[in-house]
């Protein structure tokens, strides 16, 4: 089993998505984990500890000096204990008090005395998830080596709609069992360095963003709804992993990405003779753009005046940048992007296989909270002959530190 032999030492906080936790807790056990639970006083409130001590199958521990303990050091046994922490759901308040240190419980102690990883999955009010102080202390937690297994979008106890939902109890486990066998290898000690600056530490990476612009007259032009979103904050998260970043951006109102390299194009035709220049010196290359598939075979020198009668184009076929990037014969790791209105993963797969790419991220446009223009995205992403994870409605700037995570590590497996 995925998880077999594993200890899990699972926290529960004082949030409302504590009632999920049970859940968790069963799916971990079926899949062959070992599991201790710690509850938080507030914690308590939602659901009582005989719960999760019927599904654990071991006592809940609630006091941080515990008289059962050898000497009375509960916290150091327990941390000792655990190839991983999971506290789900983390609430506002536990994400503060662990980036500023605070150790006067169980769980505060425990996660400054063990050495293993410290995975968090938030739930709470959509406003606290996007308040800067929340971010901050994720972002401050994320330095240290803290996993997130981000929150998701949708309505909420609380009457509102926004993220802050806590990820799905089956996400949460894919997400571990990921995590702990990833090709056969993978082990849960091994987790901690997925968020080390360090990942991509001397590596060169290629991004392409945004739309591209096809002109067809000087005041016309064929386009696409992309922000560009996706590939900056791609562009960011491969950054913090100590990778050496090009972006070539098509027309999007960003800002650059701190240490990131900006070239900024307006066609197709422009993006595809800078990619190509550079991408054989390049370790990774990622083809976020939605690059127009069509450009008018002439474009006017002058503008077109309207008349009563149709105007008809004839387009011709843009460059392939992605393929014949893959097709170079010192070619980088190709990272392709399928944004697709239908049949996601026939269709993604499919262009997997004939580009020759080594890693295809496919999403659903045109749904609520996901594609074109949204400041979230859920995605599947795809590699070799069965590789598949699946990444829920999240942030873009979460997802890209996911999916950054995860090209870094099939590249590593192919270098």
């Amino acid at each position: 089993m995925a998880l077999n032999n594993v200890n899990i030492l699972v926290a529960v906080t004082g949030g409302i998505a504590a009632y999920k936790c049970p859940e968790v807790i069963r799916r971990l056990t079926e899949y062959g984990a070992s599991i201790q639970v710690v509850m938080t006083e507030s914690a308590r409130e939602f659901v009582k500890p005989l719960v999760f001590q019927a599904v654990s199958g071991n006592a809940v521990h609630v006091d941080l000096l515990d008289d059962q303990a050898e000497a009375g050091m509960g916290h150091i046994e327990l941390a000792r204990w655990a190839d991983v922490v999971l506290i789900v759901p983390a609430t506002a308040n536990t994400l503060a008090r662990m980036a500023c240190g605070v150790a006067d419980d169980l769980l505060s102690t425990i996660c400054l005395a063990t050495r293993s990883p410290v995975i968090v999955a938030p739930a709470m009010n959509s406003v606290m998830w996007e308040h800067p102080a929340t971010q901050a202390n994720l972002k401050t937690l994320q330095s240290r080596g803290i996993i997130l297994l981000a929150p998701e979008a949708g309505s909420q106890a609380c009457g509102e709609t926004g993220i802050g939902r806590l990820m799905e109890p089956e996400k949460i486990v894919e997400s571990l069992k990921q995590m702990a066998c990833d090709g056969g290898q993978l082990t849960m000690k091994h987790v901690a360095q997925s968020t080390d600056s360090s990942l991509l530490k001397g590596v060169k990476v290629l991004l392409t963003a945004g739309p591209t612009r096809e002109a067809i007259d000087p005041v016309r032009f064929i386009s696409n709804h992309s922000s560009g979103k996706m590939g900056f904050a791609l562009a960011r998260a491969a950054t913090d992993a100590g990778a050496e970043v090009t972006l070539i951006a098509g027309p999007v109102k960003l800002e650059t990405p701190g240490g990131v390299k900006r070239i900024d194009v307006s066609s197709a035709l422009q993006m595809h003779e800078i990619a190509l220049s550079i991408a054989g010196e390049c370790d990774i290359f990622i083809s976020v753009a939605a690059v127009a598939d069509y450009r008018v075979d002439e474009i006017k020198a002058q503008k077109i005046k309207k008349t009563g009668d149709d105007m008809t184009l004839t387009l011709i076929r843009n460059p392939d940048i992605l393929a014949d990037v893959a097709s170079m014969e010192t070619k980088p790791f190709c990272v392709g992007f399928a944004a697709e209105t239908e049949n996601l993963d026939a269709y993604a797969r499919g262009k997997l296989q004939k580009k020759n790419l080594d890693m295809i991220v496919g999403n659903l446009v045109g749904v609520q909270s996901s594609g074109f223009n949204s400041d979230t995205n859920a995605v599947d992403v795809f590699w070799g002959s069965s590789g598949h994870v699946a990444y829920s409605s999240r942030s873009k700037e979460s997802l890209a530190t996911d999916l950054i995570t995860l090209i870094a590590s099939r590249y590593g497996e192919r270098h």
